[in-house]
């Protein structure tokens, strides 16, 4: 595919892809709308609150769609994409007022030179405070 990266011109701890993505409530009800979850914990502060939440938060899942992206516009055909994990380390709470900004920063963490594969190990923040931990996307290249 045009546009894909050479797997022969990547080294461990480059940076191939970063980006934000700004969050706001209404974000968070247009994805509530798509994804049909609906708890409450995503769009009403009084709940989040009453299950010992600090505040409404993003979907988890939300979350784990903007760390790939970057990865995903990097390689230029999302089933490239072989595989993809993280662990949820931190909430996201999006303000009412002010939202939330995830940055994503993708680097090489690993290369397989007879598979053609190269790992991508993704740093996701919220501010200062790591939300996934663990976020990594095995890629195949050419």
């Amino acid at each position: 595919m045009p546009g894909t990266p050479a797997f022969d011109g990547l080294t461990v701890g480059d940076i191939v892809a970063e980006q934000s993505f700004p969050l706001t409530r209404d974000s968070l009800v247009r994805y509530a709308g798509a994804s049909g979850d609906f708890n409450a914990i995503h769009y009403r502060d009084d709940v989040a609150h009453a299950v010992g939440l600090p505040g409404v938060l993003a979907h988890g899942m939300l979350t784990m769609g903007f760390a790939v992206q970057p990865v995903v516009d990097w390689v230029g055909d999302p089933g490239r994409v072989v595989d993809y994990g993280v662990r949820f380390t931190r909430p996201v709470v999006v303000d009412a007022k002010v939202g939330a900004v995830v940055s994503v920063v993708a680097k090489v963490g690993q290369l397989d030179a007879e598979a053609r594969v190269a790992r991508i190990d993704l740093t996701v923040k919220v501010g200062e405070e790591t939300v996934l931990g663990k976020a990594q996307a095995r890629v195949s290249l050419d």
